[in-house]
């Protein structure tokens, strides 16, 4: 049965596996990473707080991070069942209204596992959930520009999941120099979500997205993603040298190095590359990330 767009009153219940797929498991590995970089640099022991680890590792996840993929194949339901009707929505295997139903179900599990996390956590779940349902949702759809859309993206998958993470471990808000990193590297990280954007840049033409590579070209907005990814590394590793963490520096000055000849080969043809490129640098990028978390977390203390 294709998606129609008609709402029925007597829909099937979707089966697990469908749900599972609407909710892309594969999405949710960047936010962990990123909640395990604010458990690190918080320079807290584990010791008795390994069921808020759990919490924190589900909250941003499963919940968040799940929740925030039903809620963009709800509302991108129209264009996939063009560009991808094979995906549970448009398809029909996720029928009537369900799609839209447990993205409201995910918001509100979130949130109420956010509560047993404290105020600071339950406030970045707040917002991160707010971001997910302007990012995809009428009148907002911060998706459909090629400056607000990635940031949206970077802040939630690694700023706000940092913070959490952070968080969840200090049971209060973090230090100011941890804050600073993780501002940084979701900076750093909306160059990340524009390479992302070159595998649709046809469709997201065809559709009104204007994404950086349908606004400035593809050259263009490569170069712009590879400048956006690497100078507030170079921040960090100035701050990392300052507040006396040389080895740490070291290992981040190595990878930040690699990601730069890394980008010699992606900006020779960035659409082709792009996908290469997140396999290769970004996963330096992310190593980079938790390098530093260590440094910060014996700033605190370890």
């Amino acid at each position: 049965m294709a998606y129609t767009g008609v709402s029925r009153l007597a829909v099937p219940c979707p089966a697990p596996r469908d749900v599972l797929e609407l909710l892309k498991p594969v999405t949710w590995f960047p936010p962990m990473w990123a909640f395990l970089c604010g458990v690190v640099s918080s320079g807290v022991p584990l010791a008795h707080r390994w069921p808020l680890l759990i919490v924190g590792v589900v909250l941003t996840g499963p919940l968040v991070c799940g929740t925030s993929q039903a809620v963009n194949d709800w509302f991108d339901r129209h264009v996939d069942a063009i560009n991808e009707p094979n995906r549970p929505i448009p398809s029909g295997r996720i029928a009537g209204r369900w799609g839209l139903w447990i993205a409201m179900t995910g918001t509100v599990l979130s949130l109420l596992v956010a509560g047993v996390a404290g105020p600071w956590v339950f406030g970045a779940t707040c917002l991160g959930l707010a971001c997910a349902w302007g990012y995809s949702a009428p009148p907002f759809r911060f998706k459909t520009s090629g400056i607000r859309g990635p940031a949206v993206v970077a802040l939630t998958y690694e700023g706000l999941t940092w913070f959490t993470g952070a968080s969840v471990m200090a049971g209060a808000l973090p230090p100011a120099h941890v804050l600073i990193v993780l501002a940084l590297y979701s900076l750093g990280a909306h160059g990340i979500m524009t390479l992302n954007d070159f595998k649709a840049v046809e469709g997201d033409r065809a559709t009104g997205l204007r994404s950086l590579p349908v606004v400035l070209g593809v050259d263009r907005a490569a170069r712009l993603a590879c400048v956006v990814m690497a100078l507030p590394q170079f921040v960090v590793l100035a701050l990392l040298v300052a507040w006396g963490h040389h080895l740490v520096a070291d290992v981040v000055a190595l990878l930040v190095a690699g990601q730069l000849l890394l980008m010699r080969r992606l900006l020779r043809d960035p659409r082709a590359h792009a996908p290469w490129y997140n396999a290769t640098g970004t996963t330096l990028y992310v190593f980079g990330m938790l390098a530093s978390a260590c440094g910060l977390g014996g700033v605190a203390g370890l």
